[in-house]
């Protein structure tokens, strides 16, 4: 499965024993876009974004099919060789930011090890990368641990490790859901500003319809392990076509996109 304009197109299967979570997914990321993979809790939005990693099986899981990223078919790579993509050509920003930072290191010793991890030379370009993310770069916050962190704050410094090496695709696993609704307005307008100085290519993976309006240029419905509708958001807002995603929209209190 070849798409030419695709930095990652994949048709995948993968699920847990006796639970099939993904079947025969069709999906496809272009150069620069920011993609919104929106489904109910459950749907195997998690799944996914693991898959493309090549992590599922830390959770017990078995993904199979083809997952082409930048001309080459990740499921063929040697483990060696996906340690070298993750970090440096995928970045992930995951959920639970508290949780998914080392407790016992302070911030500026784990944005060290992260990039020393992923093969940067030398030190890593810290005020211009903490920048970018709205957050101080002196001693003082780097002397930081993750107890010390507002949520918000955590959440940056997790996006900051994500993007070290300026990865061609960023990954946003739910990334708001811990989030009050003002600071996740805060990491939206974040992301969309990382897109457009980066060049970056994000898959938004979230169940939240309105910020993935707010944000995304494409949107990508799962729905029953595939893809039942993928298209810009304007349109699959207007005029859904897939009677799950015409549910959805109903649900919404009031649809960005309506006359």
């Amino acid at each position: 499965m070849k798409i030419p304009d695709a930095l990652l197109a994949l048709n995948l299967s993968a699920g847990y024993p006796g639970r099939p979570v993904l079947r025969n997914l069709v999906l496809n990321i272009r150069p620069g876009e920011i993609l919104g993979l929106v489904g109910q809790s459950g749907s195997g939005k998690s799944t996914l974004a693991l898959s493309v990693l090549r992590l599922l099986d830390l959770k017990g899981g078995r993904a199979a099919g083809e997952i082409r990223f930048q001309g080459r078919d990740l499921m063929r790579l040697s483990e060696r060789e996906m340690r070298h993509v993750r970090g440096r050509e995928i970045g992930l920003a995951p959920q639970s930011p508290i949780a998914s930072l080392n407790p016992s290191l302070r911030i500026g010793a784990q944005l060290r090890e992260a990039w020393k991890v992923h093969d940067g030379a030398g030190e890593p370009p810290l005020p211009e990368l903490l920048s970018s993310v709205s957050l101080p770069a002196d001693d003082g916050f780097l002397q930081r641990y993750p107890r010390q962190l507002s949520v918000g704050m955590a959440q940056r410094v997790l996006i900051a490790m994500a993007i070290l090496h300026r990865p061609a695709l960023l990954i946003a696993d739910e990334p708001t859901s811990a989030l009050d609704c003002i600071t996740q307005s805060e990491i939206l307008q974040l992301f969309a500003r990382l897109n457009q100085m980066l060049g970056m290519a994000v898959l938004y993976v979230s169940h939240d319809l309105l910020a993935v309006a707010s944000l995304c240029h494409r949107v990508a419905i799962l729905h029953a392990g595939a893809i039942v509708e993928m298209d810009s958001t304007e349109n699959v807002f207007r005029s859904p076509s897939h009677p799950y995603t015409h549910r959805l929209i109903r649900a919404l209190p009031k649809n960005p996109y309506a006359n």
